[in-house]
């Protein structure tokens, strides 16, 4: 049997991108339960790929309750839909056969990940008391996207003067504005750019001279878009999401790194459930953005541990 519930988490305060301001995670909750064991998955519906609740669990109604995990890839498309049933049914396999996932999944125990750190986009003074109170983490990501990001990365700069830099314009540069702040963010040593244009405009960065690296989120979903970013990305940043699930996730991390590409993994704003199985992914990748469940103000029963640096394992009390 297949359910889904439809979930809210408030967030520690609102969290700002250059779309817009949100103060709450809604997510969507898959259970598969077959032989008294039950696995489960989440998703986050993003709007920017057309992306409901409600049309999210319309894809995942349509699947037979037998479906398997070799079915699903060619049941449903990549997305939030195939990735909360993917998760769930890599869960339920897991409890059936009394392994991990790591193992069923012929990987390598997983370690904890250094992550980064989101600042929400803020005034610059804002985020300057954002950046100095997280001074002490080693990775800071700042979403920009608007006129006034110089003086907000100035200010970033001044309150974590050690913190490694990476920023996400989230599709909210164009060309110009990239190649005019490129040198500054070289001087205050940013370390990778995320999406700087619209993906539907990014064939302007084959021609442009990446000083800082860029790395393709919004451009990038699964393995068929990889070949239409080479020469224009140094990165790609792998979501569970935009993937359509573990499955996916972990072909697309392979694909990449044989193409040469360096591997960011990342995530939408939900819970610990979502982040459980994107952690496997990160192991040992070359930028981890596993954040979410920090700014949250209430998370799943049994949450992923985070310190000052690392994103941990799940345990299988929470996932896989």
């Amino acid at each position: 049997m297949i359910t889904v519930t439809h979930d809210v988490f408030a967030l520690e305060k609102a969290f700002t991108i250059s779309r817009g301001s949100r103060s709450e995670a809604y997510v969507l909750t898959v259970r598969i339960t077959r032989s008294g064991q039950t696995g489960w998955g989440e998703c986050v519906p993003y709007k920017r790929y057309g992306e409901t609740t409600e049309s999210v669990e319309s894809q995942i109604m349509t699947l037979p309750d037998t479906v398997t995990l070799s079915q699903l890839q060619d049941l449903l498309p990549p997305g939030a839909a195939r990735n909360a049933v993917d998760c769930a049914l890599w869960d339920l396999n897991a409890k059936s056969c009394k392994k991990s996932v790591w193992q069923l999944a012929g990987l390598s125990e997983p370690k904890p990940q250094i992550t980064a750190y989101t600042l929400s986009l803020e005034t610059p003074e804002n985020m300057r008391r954002q950046a100095s109170k997280h001074a002490h983490r080693p990775i800071l990501k700042i979403k920009l996207g608007t006129p006034d990001d110089m003086a907000r990365l100035e200010a970033v700069r001044v309150g974590a003067p050690l913190s490694q830099i990476i920023v996400d314009a989230n599709e909210g540069w164009t060309a110009d504005i990239y190649a005019e702040l490129a040198p500054h963010l070289v001087r205050l040593g940013v370390q990778m750019v995320e999406q700087p244009l619209l993906a539907e405009q990014d064939e302007m960065l084959a021609e442009m001279n990446r000083i800082v690296p860029v790395c393709a989120d919004e451009s990038c979903h699964d393995r068929d878009s990889l070949m239409s970013l080479e020469g224009k990305y140094d990165y790609v940043n792998i979501k569970l999401d935009k993937a359509g699930g573990l499955t996916e996730a972990l072909a697309l991390r392979k694909t990449a790194e044989q193409l040469g590409f360096k591997i960011m993994v990342g995530c939408m704003v939900g819970s610990s459930l979502a982040i459980a199985p994107a952690v496997l992914v990160a192991q040992d990748v070359d930028m981890v953005d596993l954040d979410a469940p920090i700014l949250l103000a209430e998370d799943r029963d049994e949450p992923l541990k985070f310190d000052e640096k690392y994103v941990y394992p799940a345990a299988t009390k929470l996932w896989g």
